[in-house]
């Protein structure tokens, strides 16, 4: 799969030290596991000029107090605390000036932030998708993104799972439904 590098960026969602580290709250081995792949997929796409954005999911101790249904901390407990170490990119993963990060505070990387006008300024159709975890942040970006009528590329071997099953999961309903799948090695820079 071929991307033109002025129309396309490398979304990296969530490798935060909250995820991907062992003295993370919410450590999943499976998101360490990704980070090399991801370091290697970013430097390719560097290289060929194609735009890096993170996304870094932060949350605040307020943020869910006077919610009527939705609260992530009943669901997963307190966890990438604005300001705090947890929500930090992993270190490995070397944010660069010219990289655009983008704080949510939801699964989804479009649900209120900048993202979409961000994208839509710069002419990028193309997303292709890495990070973590699979069937949160990583499917519900990607199926948000397919909505928006951008073209996601998850790549699966970049996608960090909590379960083998999760990451098959994510990957045959994305596939299915909103966007493709392909492995890192098919994915090129022209």
């Amino acid at each position: 799969m071929r991307f033109e590098p002025d129309m396309t960026a490398v979304l990296v969602i969530d490798m935060q030290n909250g995820f991907c580290h062992p003295d993370g709250s919410l450590y999943a081995p499976g998101s360490e596991e990704v980070i090399e792949p991801i370091a290697n997929l970013v430097a390719r796409a560097r290289e060929a000029g194609v735009q890096i954005i993170y996304t870094r999911d932060v949350h605040t101790l307020e943020q869910f107090e006077d919610v009527h249904y939705y609260d992530e901390f009943e669901q997963w407990g307190e966890h990438v605390l604005e300001g705090t170490w947890e929500a930090e990119i992993v270190e490995e993963l070397h944010v660069e000036d010219e990289d655009h990060v983008v704080e949510k505070h939801t699964y989804d990387a479009f649900y209120n932030t900048e993202l979409e006008g961000w994208l839509d300024a710069r002419g990028i159709k193309n997303l292709v998708i890495c990070g973590t975890l699979a069937n949160v942040c990583v499917l519900h970006t990607g199926g948000s993104a397919g909505l928006r009528d951008f073209h996601p590329v998850l790549v699966e071997d970049c996608i960090g799972a909590i379960e083998d099953e999760h990451h098959e999961y994510a990957l045959d309903h994305a596939a299915w439904l909103f966007g493709e799948v392909d492995p890192s090695e098919n994915i090129q820079f022209a």
